[in-house]
Parts: structure tokens; C-alpha cells; sequence
């Protein structure tokens, strides 16, 4: 129990998307219960960090920023320090003894539990409106938590547990809800949107979900994020074909190629299979942006399965891509198989296949240069010029497009821009035909 009254709150968002959502149900919740949110630290009573735990380098900055917290707590700046999220869900109990200066120490999705612990006033524990940290036009929706695939290198389902979806009348009345307040850009997320549904209906109804979203109107783009290849639901494939306001963009995270390693990874494919797995969405999508992501220094992978990925890479030619090092998890499947790759090997290979994107990147940037395209306002920049992205582009992880413009543009404009150069991973052009959607649209 605290014995000062907390008036003002910081949350601090370490990690990916799925955290941006906890942080903004988190931030309604505290408001809910009576609680002023403050934009940094400074000036705050209570700071709550939402940490990550996925591999070594989230766990550090999740530690570093907890030991932050904890020097302007002893210097009198903040008077309580809350730890929350994966880290916290992974090594709550360590952290409590190694550190019991913290004030409260709970895992994911603990909205209530903070703000019964923070609030004056503890009859507050109802869920409050979600405040969003994006940019008014955009907004992630979380459609299921937790993950029930085996993959041996993961820790998530250690934090978040099991797959849980949540009802499509849910997410629908949320969407509406955020299409209300003026988001015109949806993008789904979960540890695997493509499993959707399995759990409530006794099957994947991922693409009825998108249906449904996509008849709201105000929905100008709808993104998905986070789909697994094994057992991938073609369906979908449909819906981004036929419906114009979802994006032709698919989030397919591979980790590898090679079928010995993704055996070892338990990811439940072959190379096989993926690459037949790839043909058929690009023929049936025909110009969907591709985005992965990949895993190297795995402790089984050779140098012949590293040379296996750069070729393998080189003849798919993803318009997006991302590389991790192995991150050795304990209590994960491949624990057993220890650590063995040096991190200066990770880190070549990490540059070598970021490097071999890169001239890929350039190549399919290049072709698009004298091309108009569909793009959104993310920014108006002090020199004039506007950050955009296009429909190939999800928020952050994606190429940007530098747009100049006759007339002026706002956040959250959908304008025609014709594409006048182009670099690795950036665009640039000059609007055409602005849209503006400046207002919340009524559902």
C-alpha cells in the first residue's frame, strides 16, 4: 500500500506493438481510475514500465530503463516505480528480491490490478477508453494474446501463455470505436493472427474477421501483421484481392529456410513448402508487398545452412525484410542445444544479409520511380516536406516516402504520389490529388 498519494503517471512502452496496445488500454485504465498521464517522466509521481522480455537485448533495455527509474526514485523525482509486462511476467520473483525497491511487480495485461495499486480512489477498476501513443490516424488492435505453436527458440508463450482470441464482436466494436475518433488505418496484431479464431470457433476465421472490418466504413487501410506460415489460411489471400481497402501487405515472419533448421526451430514447414507457400500468394496476390524476418546464429546453423538463407534470399527478392541474432532462451526448447554460435559470427552474418536486402531494397525501390502511388500522411516535417507511407509500408519497420506538395497536407491525408527517387529504404515524390479525412467520421 502507498503511503504518498500518486496523482500523475509515466508509462514507459519498451518493445513491440503488442506492448504499444497493453500501454494504451493501460494509460485509459489509469485515467479511468482518476489519474493524470504525464508525457515524460518529469513531473510525474508514479512511473510504470512496460517491459519485454523476448531475447537478451530487450531484457537489458527493459533492466537498464527499471535501474533508471529506480536512481530518480532515490533522488526524490518520482515517489513509486511499477514493473510490468514480459519481463516482469518471465522473472517477476527475481526481480522483486533483486530489487525490492520496486513498488509493484506483475506481468502482462494487469490494467486493474496497477490502478487499484495507484489510484486514490480504488473503486475505479473498470477498463478505461484506450489512449493512443500513435499518431491519430493509426492504431493497432490486438485480436488474440499468447501463442500455441512450439517454436523452440520462443519465449513468448512462457510470458503470455496460450493462445487466446478474442470475439469478432469485440474487435468490431473496437474498430468502430477507433474509426469514431478518427483512425483511418487498422493494423491487426497478435503473436499469430493467421491462428485467429481456432480457439472460440474450432477454426481459423481470420478471413471472416477481415470481412467484417473491412464493411466498417472510415476504414481506409486494413493491415495484418504477425501471420505464420505453417498452415497458413489461403483464404485471406482472397479477401486482400478482392477488398480494395485492405493492403496487399502480409507479415510472414519465415526465421529461416533451411528445412534442417526450421526442423530444429519446430516450425512446422519445410523449404519446400515455403517457397510453394510463397509462389501461391504472389500469384494469387499479384504486387503484395512480402515482409520477414529472419533468425541467424541458431546453434544448429552451419556455415553451409547461413550460405543456404543468403541464396535463398537472393531468389525471393522480399520488397521488406529484418534480421535478428539468436537470442539463447532458458526455459525454451532449444535451450538444450546451448549457445554455440559466437556473437561476432551472429553479427557478420546479421550484416551480410542485411546487406544483401539492402541491394534488393534499392533494386524494387528504383523500379517504382516514375510510379504513382497510393500513400498515407504520417508527419508534416519543418523543411516542408511530409512523411508518408505506402500501402507496402507498415508503420516504423518499412521504407518512408518523402513527399513535397502544392497545396498543404495534414496527418492521416490519403494523396496520390508520384515517385521521383528513390534510395535502400526510402522513397521520395511529389503529392497529386490529396484526399483529406480530417474529421471523425460517424459509424
Amino acid at each position: 500500500m502507498l503511503t504518498q498519494q500518486i496523482r500523475t503517471v509515466h508509462v514507459v512502452t519498451l518493445g513491440c506493438s503488442k506492448n504499444v496496445v497493453d500501454s494504451e488500454v493501460l494509460a485509459g485504465t489509469l485515467a479511468q481510475a482518476g489519474l493524470a498521464l504525464s508525457p515524460s517522466a518529469e513531473g510525474a509521481d508514479a512511473l510504470v514500465i512496460n517491459t519485454c522480455g523476448f531475447i537478451e537485448a530487450a531484457k537489458e533495455e527493459s533492466v537498464n530503463t527499471i535501474l533508471e527509474a529506480l536512481e530518480l526514485k532515490k533522488a526524490g523525482q518520482v515517489r513509486c516505480v511499477v514493473v510490468a509486462g514480459c519481463l516482469a511476467a518471465r522473472y517477476g520473483e527475481e526481480l522483486q528480491r533483486e530489487l525490492p525497491e520496486l513498488d509493484l511487480v506483475v506481468g502482462t495485461e494487469q490494467y486493474s490490478t496497477i490502478a487499484r495499486f495507484l489510484s486514490p480512489d480504488p473503486k475505479y477498476t473498470l477498463l478505461g477508453e484506450r489512449v493512443l501513443s500513435t499518431p491519430s490516424h493509426y492504431a493497432y488492435v490486438k485480436i488474440s494474446e499468447g501463442c500455441d505453436h512450439p517454436c523452440s527458440f520462443c519465449a513468448i508463450p512462457l510470458m503470455r501463455g496460450k493462445h487466446r482470441s478474442r470475439p469478432i464482436e469485440q474487435i468490431e466494436q473496437e474498430v468502430r470505436q477507433l474509426v469514431s475518433r478518427g483512425v483511418r488505418e487498422i493494423i491487426l496484431i497478435g503473436q499469430d493472427t493467421t491462428y485467429y479464431g481456432y480457439d472460440l470457433y474450432r477454426k481459423r476465421t481470420i478471413a471472416d474477421l477481415l470481412h467484417r472490418l473491412l464493411d466498417i466504413e472510415g476504414v481506409e487501410w486494413l493491415r495484418l501483421l504477425y501471420a505464420y506460415p505453417s498452415h497458413f489460411p489461403l483464404e485471406v489471400l482472397d479477401v486482400m484481392r478482392e477488398r480494395s481497402n485492405m493492403c496487399r501487405y502480409l507479415d510472414l515472419p519465415l526465421q529461416h529456410c533451411s528445412t534442417d533448421i526450421l526442423r530444429s526451430m519446430r516450425r512446422g514447414i519445410t523449404r519446400r513448402a515455403t517457397e510453394e507457400l510463397l509462389d501461391t500468394i504472389r500469384n494469387r496476390v499479384p504486387g503484395i508487398a512480402l515482409r520477414t524476418t529472419f533468425i541467424v546464429g541458431y546453434p544448429t546453423e552451419s556455415e553451409q545452412h547461413f550460405e543456404e538463407l543468403c541464396r535463398f534470399v537472393e531468389q525471393q527478392r522480399f520488397d521488406r525484410m529484418g534480421v535478428f541474432t539468436y537470442s539463447h532462451e532458458e526455459g525454451t526448447y532449444a535451450e538444450i542445444l546451448g549457445d554455440l554460435i559466437p556473437p561476432e559470427v551472429k553479427i557478420e552474418r546479421q550484416r551480410i544479409l542485411m546487406e544483401l536486402q539492402r541491394d534488393i531494397s534499392l533494386e524494387r525501390n528504383t523500379a517504382l520511380v516514375g510510379k504513382t502511388l497510393r500513400a498515407v500522411v504520417d508527419e508534416v516535417l519543418p523543411n516542408g516536406e511530409y512523411r508518408c507511407r505506402t500501402e507496402a509500408d507498415a508503420p516504423e519497420v518499412d521504407c518512408e516516402l518523402y513527399v513535397t506538395a502544392t497545396t498543404p497536407l495534414q496527418p492521416g491525408d490519403f494523396i496520390q504520389a508520384q515517385i521521383t527517387d528513390a534510395a535502400e529504404y526510402d522513397l521520395f515524390g511529389t503529392a497529386v490529388s490529396p484526399v483529406h479525412y480530417l474529421q471523425p467520421c460517424s459509424d
